[in-house]
């Protein structure tokens, strides 16, 4: 009998693979001392001078009830400081510390080396065909997205 999803064995496989590769990353960012909300955080403000929480959170992985108490974390270990925003009496920009920016500067790149350790088993034209695969799929997605936003809702 033909599936009737015949998407299905790939929505599978990119969940496994997103799952492999979080496992992988994971480990090596707590074996670093951070989770791995803290190193995308650190990741992200590192070599910047700081942002604002909306800012910050478009352009991680993290959500907006997460990421406060990630900053919140990060504040402790002293990585991070909170600003006044110059731009918005009420608003604060996020930055590293210089201790924060210390841990950037070892972290990211021990990151970079040990992740490249997997992705050069792969070959080049194998990358780009995966990248340019998963772009056509996050395209179709965002764009049947913004389709049904526009549509009225029924009464």
């Amino acid at each position: 009998m033909p599936s009737s999803n015949p998407y299905l064995p790939l929505v599978r496989e990119l969940v496994r693979a997103y799952q492999a590769f979080e496992r992988y990353s994971a480990s090596h960012v707590v074996s670093m001392g951070l989770t791995p909300a803290q190193f995308d955080v650190v990741a992200t403000l590192g070599n910047t001078d700081g942002m604002n929480p909306k800012s910050l959170g478009a352009r991680t992985l993290i959500t907006k009830g997460t990421l406060t108490g990630v900053i919140d974390r990060l504040l402790a270990k002293g990585l991070v400081r909170r600003d006044p925003d110059p731009q918005d009496g009420r608003g604060q920009i996020v930055r590293l510390t210089d201790q924060g920016q210390a841990v950037f500067e070892q972290v990211f790149p021990a990151h970079g080396r040990h992740l490249r350790e997997v992705f050069d088993r792969i070959a080049a034209a194998d990358l780009a065909h995966a990248e340019a695969a998963l772009r056509a799929i996050r395209g179709a997605f965002e764009d049947a997205a913004s389709a049904s936003a526009s549509i009225p809702a029924s009464r």
